[in-house]
């Protein structure tokens, strides 16, 4: 099967920073499954899990504004679900590979009970009309020994404003406190803003490409 490239996946190719090459087997899942956590990892020390639970650090976007970007916590449902119904269909598409706007408890609970060992989420928040609120956020699962699946989604007013940066940055720091050694992502190839994220990020990336889907793999050491 012939490679597909898009403008999205073009994006990463300026300067030879990356190699595609042929998928030989299917796509992954990608960032739409409510994947469970592998268990591959021993336990971590409580103190690692505690410190990576309360991360909180705080970003300048470029217009000006403040981003907090911590760990995600249990409260943070009805900031979450209104962050879901901030953005658009598209770029929820591109998050969950589908026009997902309604979510079952069961998938509710997934993405909140994050145990920052094997499953780690962000959240950028900004203050918007006087009041905090959620305004994307980022996650990864361990798939295997050293790799975790990473996604990220950022509401549609705030997108071409760093949010996405400050949380690949963000996160690439928490996942090598618990030792992840590698990220992981199924992009769709015109998602060219999360696609120049990625290249953005400084780590060493590579990159391949089937049916419109990339598999992007980042180096963390």
């Amino acid at each position: 099967m012939p490679i597909v490239r898009g403008e999205g996946l073009e994006c990463l190719l300026e300067g030879g920073v990356i190699q595609v090459n042929r998928v030989d087997g299917t796509p992954g899942e990608g960032p739409h499954s409510q994947r469970a956590p592998s268990r591959y990892y021993d336990a971590q020390k409580g103190t690692d899990r505690v410190e990576v639970a309360k991360y909180e650090a705080v970003e300048t976007l470029r217009d000006g504004r403040q981003a907090t970007i911590r760990a995600l916590r249990p409260g943070d449902r009805d900031g979450l679900l209104e962050a879901v119904a901030s953005s658009s269909t598209q770029s929820l598409y591109r998050r969950f590979f589908s026009p997902k706007r309604a979510f079952t408890e069961a998938e509710i609970a997934f993405f909140l009970n994050v145990d920052f060992v094997e499953h780690l989420a962000l959240v950028a928040v900004s203050r918007d009309g006087g009041r905090p609120t959620i305004v994307g956020g980022a996650r990864c699962i361990v798939v295997q020994p050293g790799s975790a699946e990473v996604a990220f989604v950022v509401v549609d007013k705030y997108q071409g404003q760093g949010v996405g940066a400050a949380l690949m940055k963000h996160l690439a720091h928490v996942a090598r406190q618990v030792g992840i050694k590698e990220l992981v992502a199924e992009v769709l190839a015109d998602n060219t803003p999360m696609l120049k994220v990625f290249k953005k990020s400084g780590l060493p990336l590579s990159a391949k490409l089937e049916d419109g889907v990339a598999h992007i793999v980042l180096k963390l050491f």
